[in-house]
């Protein structure tokens, strides 16, 4: 595991969220089964990638110097 990567773009993480989330949701009474809670983790990591190619796009449109 040598490559680096930023936290947010990590499915352990997100998984870890959800299953945090799930977890008070259950204790609210509200239950999130095996399936949905691996769908919201990739979907969750889906969406944080675009926004950071949308932010990253917006930086480079913006930025007041070349790439050299």
């Amino acid at each position: 595991m040598n490559e680096n990567k930023p936290w947010y773009l990590s499915k352990t993480i997100w998984a870890a969220l959800v299953s945090i989330i799930a977890t008070l949701a259950a204790f609210f009474g509200i239950t999130i089964d095996d399936g949905l809670r691996e769908s919201l983790s990739s979907g969750l990591l889906q969406l944080v990638t675009a926004i950071a190619g949308i932010i990253t796009i917006f930086g480079r449109v913006s930025a007041s110097a070349k790439i050299s």
